[in-house]
């Protein structure tokens, strides 16, 4: 092959580099901004999922089953005429997720998995609310918890509401992924890398995809503008970052069986600053 050929080769596969790279910008979705009466009812939304978490707290004992959480949940949020978002997303067969010990997210209730003193159990509710998703989710001990697990779950949360301290207008994504992760490595756990915070309104996953570590995804980039919606939602083990799928094709485990923790709040961007959606 001359030298000439080779030339032309290199120009076309360069150019179709590019193409290929614009049309997958041009693909993505671009962030929804929400209006005040948007923003309103996504208000409404959060505080029927604070009012379910609410809930859990009081009643997470030693003897009760994840079957029992879940029909608790579905009570209360039919109470307020709102409706699951889980429930049927993509199959799915509950109205919460609901993850023991190891298990990280996606966890099916079940009337076999009883709760045991010492565990840990995450703890994912999402509703619509008149065409709007409230979405937040909590690891909670169960009895008394060894010091570990303790330490996983403060250092967790404590890294969501960095990244919420990060969530303010003129930032981009990309520092709140930095908050959450300048908090968390040097506790010596680890982030998980293959489920991310989002953008959240109409539907249970928009743009921004929000990750809990730095890195060169171009969501990070976006910057953030009063209107904007995200669920900010770190996700930490104790022995490594990779997870693994369970038989059940949902439950979503840590690759070796350490801790896992997730904490999760829906954050609208403000111009005096985040505003925490799902509390009451």
């Amino acid at each position: 092959m001359n030298g000439e050929t080779m030339m032309k080769k290199l120009r076309r596969r360069l150019r179709q580099n590019g193409q290929r790279q614009i049309k997958a910008t041009q693909e993505r979705p671009e962030p929804i901004r929400k209006s005040p009466r948007e923003i309103q009812l996504m208000r409404e939304a959060g505080r029927i999922v604070a009012r379910v978490h609410q809930a859990f707290r009081e009643t997470i004992r030693p003897g009760i089953s994840t079957w029992d959480l879940d029909q608790l949940a579905v009570e209360i949020i039919h109470s307020h005429n709102a409706t699951s978002s889980f429930r049927g997303y993509r199959g799915f067969p509950a109205n919460i997720c609901t993850s023991i010990n190891e298990e990280l997210v996606h966890g099916i209730p079940n009337r076999a998995r009883v709760l045991q003193d010492g565990d840990i159990i995450s703890i994912d509710v999402g509703v619509f609310y008149r065409g709007f998703v409230g979405d937040s989710g909590w690891t909670y001990p169960v009895g008394a918890i060894d010091p570990v697990a303790e330490r996983l779950l403060q250092v967790t949360a404590e890294s969501l509401y960095a990244g919420i301290e990060a969530t303010r207008s003129g930032n981009r994504v990309l520092d709140i992924s930095a908050a959450v992760q300048s908090h968390v490595d040097p506790s010596g756990f680890h982030i998980v890398r293959e489920y991310t915070g989002h953008g959240v309104g109409r539907a249970m996953h928009e743009a921004p995809q929000v990750l809990n570590y730095v890195s060169s995804d171009m969501d990070g980039k976006i910057e953030l503008y009063p209107g904007l919606v995200v669920a900010i939602e770190p996700m930490v083990q104790t022995g490594t970052w990779r997870t693994k799928i369970l038989k059940d094709k949902w439950t979503v485990s840590s690759q070796d069986h350490s801790l896992s923790a997730h904490f999760e709040h829906t954050v609208a961007v403000t111009n005096k600053g985040p505003e925490i959606l799902t509390r009451l």
